[in-house]
């Protein structure tokens, strides 16, 4: 079942909407414009958690970034060795 709709009207640079109306498909303009705002949302919501996170925990560091990236990568090279097992 589908989300109810409502029709609204938007203005955009012309280039931009040229665009999306040609990279939009079969599922159309509409459809193309909502997945892109959905995302956006998405994003706003996730900076909005990431700066709550923040002022009660602090920034996190390049370090740790680095850091959290450096075990993903060792963990994914461990997961596609031959033999690996999962403990």
């Amino acid at each position: 079942m589908s989300e109810p709709t409502g029709k609204y009207s938007i203005t955009m640079p012309r280039d931009i909407a040229e665009a999306a109306k040609a990279r939009s498909g079969p599922s159309g303009l509409s459809a193309y414009v909502a997945a892109a705002v959905a995302r956006q949302i998405e994003r706003d919501n996730l900076n909005e958690l990431i700066a709550v996170a923040e002022a009660e925990h602090g920034a996190v560091t390049d370090e740790e970034i680095q850091s959290l990236r450096d075990q993903l990568t060792q963990a994914r090279r461990e997961q596609t060795q031959p033999g690996a097992s999962a403990e």
